[in-house]
């Protein structure tokens, strides 16, 4: 039983030790390094001597340390000019509750909670740039991003309809939130960043909110400026290596049961792609890529469109399975993945998880879709980019392509 107190009040000081070095960094005027551990400590305490003698210890804890808080503001306020941050006061208090957690056995959730407080008052400065870096039309991208998700989820049927009961739209809607939310991802990274960054950093935004946008954007780039094709290069292939990463959190995500029996072949391109970008980067790691301006990865006019394009693919699979068997799939993954790879990747992914497709079958599907889409973006290339891209990307992409079609001849099983 002591051993356990012990090791109740070790947590609780531990994290009081590390947010209190965090406010003393800060030059917090109310609470530091000595003061916020004693604070995870009284309530740990608190929560102790509350399983003897009722929980009233713990309300009169937190009545006492608000006092003190309030005690020792007003004392700041004599001291000097009024400071209008209410920050470490708050995380005091949340800090007190902590402790009242780990007294209670609750270790791990206290450890996360501090854990979350540490992370959240150490990028203070990052957070105040997002903020002022977020406009009018950012605040619209998460206003529709809640509308997808919170409005508009929530209220769909959860039945199959259509030829074949393929049409779930509670499903075909979770499916469009999970695609939107990866998109915001990369443009929240975007706003974080801003306009300049690395090569790699460019592509992996790049990637994370349209690798097909991306590699027409910097083709363009290139047509312009050809000194910069090698840097451009690298920007794509990383933006493409990207999408492949993409692919692969889809189908974890939808197919956890069959994702071991599904990943591998596609683990096995990425590592190719990302060989590849790794030697594209190197004989361009001097040079720097400003990222062009992103759109609203959360407009609901291309989230329909998405949920229609996933709809449509959804019947195409259904009936290629069923009046073709795997050609007319692999058909379907080609014609696909031209353009998108995330429609294709979550309806066979959700085949296999469903018990309805064989994940040989799924993964054979997803790489001919992969391999279309290099295809597709380096005609993107060829057509908008310069001379010396498309060498580029031809020798790179084509890396590629002969890797999948080797994995897709050679892999066993």
């Amino acid at each position: 039983m002591e051993a356990l107190l012990l090791q109740q009040l070790a947590v609780s000081l531990g994290l009081g030790l590390l947010l209190g070095l965090e406010r003393q960094r800060s030059d917090s005027s109310i609470a530091g390094i000595r003061t916020f551990p004693f604070i995870s400590v009284l309530g740990t305490v608190c929560a102790q001597m509350a399983q003897a003698f009722g929980g009233w210890i713990v309300g009169a804890g937190l009545l006492a340390l608000a006092a003190v808080v309030i005690f020792a503001n007003f004392a700041k306020l004599k001291a000097g000019p009024p400071d209008p941050g209410m920050t470490t006061e708050v995380a005091a208090l949340l800090l007190y509750a902590v402790g009242v957690l780990a007294g209670m056995g609750h270790l791990a959730v206290a450890t996360v909670i501090g854990g979350l407080m540490f992370v959240l008052l150490h990028l203070k400065e990052s957070m105040h740039r997002f903020a002022a870096a977020v406009g009018a039309r950012d605040m619209r991208a998460i206003m529709q991003f809640v509308v997808l998700s919170l409005v508009i989820l929530p209220v769909l049927p959860h039945e199959e309809y259509g030829p074949y009961g393929v049409w779930n739209p509670f499903h075909i809607w979770l499916m469009v939130v999970l695609i939107v939310g990866i998109n915001l991802s990369g443009y929240v990274a975007y706003k974080f960043l801003g306009t300049r960054a690395g090569s790699l950093l460019g592509g992996l935004i790049g990637g994370l909110i349209s690798s097909t946008a991306t590699t027409a954007s910097f083709a363009r780039r290139a047509a312009s400026q050809s000194a910069g094709a090698p840097l451009a290069a690298v920007v794509i292939m990383v933006a493409s290596c990207i999408a492949l990463a993409r692919v692969l959190i889809e189908i974890a995500v939808i197919s956890p049961a069959s994702f071991l029996a599904i990943a591998p072949p596609i683990a096995a391109l990425f590592a190719v792609a990302i060989a590849i970008a790794g030697s594209l980067y190197f004989l361009s790691r001097k040079q720097s890529a400003p990222l062009p301006e992103q759109q609203n990865p959360a407009e609901l006019k291309a989230a329909f469109i998405f949920g229609g394009l996933y709809a449509l693919v959804l019947l195409a699979v259904a009936v290629a399975k069923n009046h073709f068997g795997p050609t007319g799939l692999f058909t379907v993954g080609f014609v696909s993945g031209l353009t998108d790879m995330d429609a294709i990747t979550l309806s066979v992914a959700q085949m296999a998880g469903e018990g309805k497709a064989n994940p040989r079958t799924v993964w054979q599907t997803i790489l001919i879709a992969a391999l279309a889409n290099f295809a597709f973006k380096f005609a993107i290339v060829a057509v908008l980019g310069s001379r010396p891209l498309t060498r580029r990307i031809g020798v790179a992409f084509g890396g590629v392509v002969a890797a999948g079609g080797l994995i897709l001849w050679l892999w066993p099983g």
